[in-house]
């Protein structure tokens, strides 16, 4: 209201000075009529009261030159003209040294909208470093080839530069100079202004780059969200925005959101060809583009290190064997221009997100930065959001922290595009729905590797240990199949943990492995479980000895979770080897050997071996009845075993006596009601059903008597 009220003094006075010379002139027209006024015929009073009217009227006017000077406090503030005209840098765009590979679907919606007669706004958004600038660059250079007006604005942190920027573009497309006078003046609104007139002007785009601060825009403190500001979709051409920030709050609804995602293994792997055709094939440099994750920064820093003649390394195999060893100086290395220079830090692998941790410490997210970096030290694979607990940030870094604290620094990951969380309908039925959290692998990688060391890796990890292991607990108390998502997620980052144990408390670490491989095998997720299973034999074959018992055990429970997978050869090659060595080492009778060549037996019989199975079931059943007694309930296994493989072999008689003699044993030892009598009840009857078939199969084949 303010403002309003100011506005309407300037144009008072306007309105005084304009009405005092109207006077002055009508008073001169009266005095040269041929019928003056009584009055008039006194000359001096004339000139006395022409004289004061003048000065009044000259007055009026200085004062009103004086109010458009500078802006009141509140009112509508003046711009320089001047500065509006000559604009004072470059407004074209940059040029595009390579072709642009992979982002047709990208340049076809922003085509779409320029080519359009609506008009509207689109916000290229994403990560720094997958070439938003690229992008908006070659989307510029179509336009201004089908006949477009292209203006490009570069965001420099300064909105009064930006709305200079922005009067500039609309005087270039016809704005008029009386407009921006009354702008300058401080009679209209400088941006109301200008997108009054962009509203009715086709044919256009206007691109403003790097706009990672957008609720610096302005004018004001509105969001650009409102539509009030500098930023709006209601013009008759294209406003292409580029910016870090993802997220719709943000930008509103009204804005296309165009969010980059990492190049396509292909496009990218053309990416490195374009800038170095003579390091190698198509399939090498795919294959560099994969360990680079389709990043463009990234792609871009491998090609013109490739393209110089003096490189050390110059085909695409060599510099992909090279970032093992030399991560940190090809692709992390500091460059001395970049802490001072954002333009700089945009180019560099190294400090590009660097920006965007900057600006959200700058916004609070105070945890943002220590949250990436924690995430940093985990495999590159899904967390379960429920692991990045504050009593893990704050065992880690030292740094306190509530649940609030962490939200919003993960929160603000998202928002510029440092965090991904991939869909999460891939949940087990009845299961609850477990959110994740994941890093682009190189992200993950630049920001592990520019962590100090020893100190606070040392420290953090220890507390990831920690927490890991509290995770895997929390997961085997939950009831029937709430943790088996939540357990799936954990898997990929558990061998680390074993890896980072020493031999004298790995043992604590094994058993984590194995108690989370029997949720997973609970949830028939035979692939996690696999990948546990295969680290604790490695890690006891080491620490253990190839022949110790536990190694064995873990031998054991590998070929299982192949034979799970359906790896029927390779579960049973070994158990064959594991058997030799319970055998060599623990004798023929011990429990581990017989469990051994029981599980050969039905690696064989899964193979279709059904005569060596039977063979090694009878061998076991009668070792257990000798050392167990007939009445264990592995004998009564080994026994039920043998009849299942009998029938196999189409004994259907022998293999019912042997279930009928297991289900009288069941139900005098364990009940009629137990789930081991239930289960051999099932088999004789099915034994029984396949002894009647068989049956009749022989009566009907019988010859007829003539």
């Amino acid at each position: 209201m303010a403002g309003n009220r100011r506005a309407a003094r300037v144009g008072s006075a306007v309105s005084g000075s304009s009405a005092g010379i109207a006077f002055l002139v009508a008073i001169v027209t009266n005095y040269v009529t041929a019928q003056p006024p009584k009055w008039a015929e006194n000359t001096i009073l004339v000139w006395s009261v022409f004289g004061v009217l003048a000065v009044v009227s000259l007055g009026l006017f200085f004062w009103e030159r004086r109010l458009a000077a500078g802006a009141p406090e509140g009112g509508v503030r003046p711009v320089p003209l001047g500065r509006i005209a000559a604009g004072g840098h470059s407004m074209n765009p940059p040029t595009v040294p390579a072709p642009v590979r992979g982002r047709e679907a990208e340049l076809e919606r922003i085509g779409a909208l320029v080519r359009g007669s609506g008009g509207g706004m689109v916000v290229v958004c994403g990560a720094g470093g997958l070439g938003k600038t690229t992008l908006a660059a070659e989307a510029a250079a179509q336009a201004r080839a089908q006949g477009q007006v292209v203006v490009w604005i570069r965001w420099r942190d300064d909105p009064e530069r930006l709305g200079q920027d922005l009067a500039q573009a609309a005087h270039i497309l016809g704005l008029p100079e009386s407009r921006l006078e009354e702008a300058r003046t401080g009679r209209v609104s400088l941006v109301d202004a200008v997108w009054e007139h962009l509203a009715t002007v086709t044919g256009w785009l206007i691109v403003i780059d790097n706009v990672d601060t957008p609720a610096r825009v302005g004018p004001g403190s509105g969001p650009p969200a409102a539509y009030r500001g500098w930023l709006r979709p209601h013009g008759g051409g294209a406003l292409l925005v580029t910016s870090r920030d993802t997220t719709r709050q943000t930008w509103g609804p009204d804005a296309d959101l165009l969010h980059l995602q990492p190049l396509a293994d292909e496009a990218a792997g053309t990416v490195l060809l374009d800038a170095a055709r003579h390091a190698g094939t198509e399939a090498e440099a795919e294959a560099l583009a994969v360990r680079l994750g389709g990043l463009p920064l990234a792609l871009n820093a491998a090609g013109a290190y490739l393209a110089v003649p003096t490189s050390r390394h110059r085909t695409f195999t060599a510099y992909q064997h090279a970032l093992e060893a030399e991560f940190a100086d090809l692709l992390g290395a500091e460059h001395p221009a970049a802490a001072a220079d954002p333009a700089v830090a945009r180019r560099v692998v190294r400090h590009t997100w660097d920006l965007s941790l900057d600006q959200l410490h700058r916004d609070g997210y105070t945890l943002a930065r220590p949250v990436l970096q924690l995430l940093a030290l985990l495999e590159p694979a899904p967390v379960p959001r429920t692991l990045i607990t504050p009593e893990l940030v704050t065992d880690a870094t030292g740094l306190p922290a509530t649940a609030a604290t962490v939200d919003v620094a993960l929160a603000g990951l998202h928002q510029y595009g440092l965090l991904h969380t991939p869909d999460t309908n891939e949940t087990e039925p009845g299961s609850t729905v477990v959110g994740r959290l994941q890093l682009h692998p190189l992200i993950r990688e630049v920001t592990a590797h520019t962590l100090n060391r020893p100190e606070p890796t040392v420290t953090w990890l220890a507390a990831i240990d920690e927490h890991l292991a509290r995770a895997v607990d929390a997961v085997a108390g939950m009831p029937g199949r709430t943790g088996w998502p939540t357990a799936r997620l954990l898997a990929p980052h558990l061998p680390a943990h074993l890896d980072r144990n020493t031999p004298h408390n790995s043992a604590t670490a094994r058993n984590t492995l194995n108690d989370l491989a029997e949720i997973l095998r609970a949830a028939g997720a035979a692939s996690e479980e696999l990948f546990l299973l295969r680290h604790v034999l490695d890690n006891r074959s080491s620490v253990l000895g190839p022949d110790h018992p536990r190694t064995l055990t873990s031998r054991n429970n590998l070929a299982t979770a192949l034979s799970d997978l359906g790896e029927y050869q390779r579960a049973a090659d070994l158990h064959r080897q594991n058997l030799a060595d319970c055998e060599r080492t623990l004798g023929p009778d011990h429990r581990l050997t017989l469990n051994s060549r029981n599980n050969l037996a039905s690696a064989l019989s899964d193979l279709g071996e059904y005569q060596r199975a039977a063979d090694l079931h009878r061998q076991n059943l009668a070792d257990r009845e000798r050392t167990l007694g007939p009445d264990h309930p592995e004998t009564l296994s080994s026994r039920n075993n043998l009849a299942a493989v009998l029938s196999d072999l189409e004994e259907y008689q022998r293999a019912a006596d042997l279930h009928r003699q297991n289900l009288a044993t069941t139900e005098r030892v364990l009940g009629p009601d137990h789930p081991d009598t239930l289960n051999s009840r099932n088999n004789l009857a099915t034994a029984q059903a396949r002894l009647a078939e068989a049956g009749r199969r022989r009566w009907w084949q019988l010859p007829r008597r003539r």
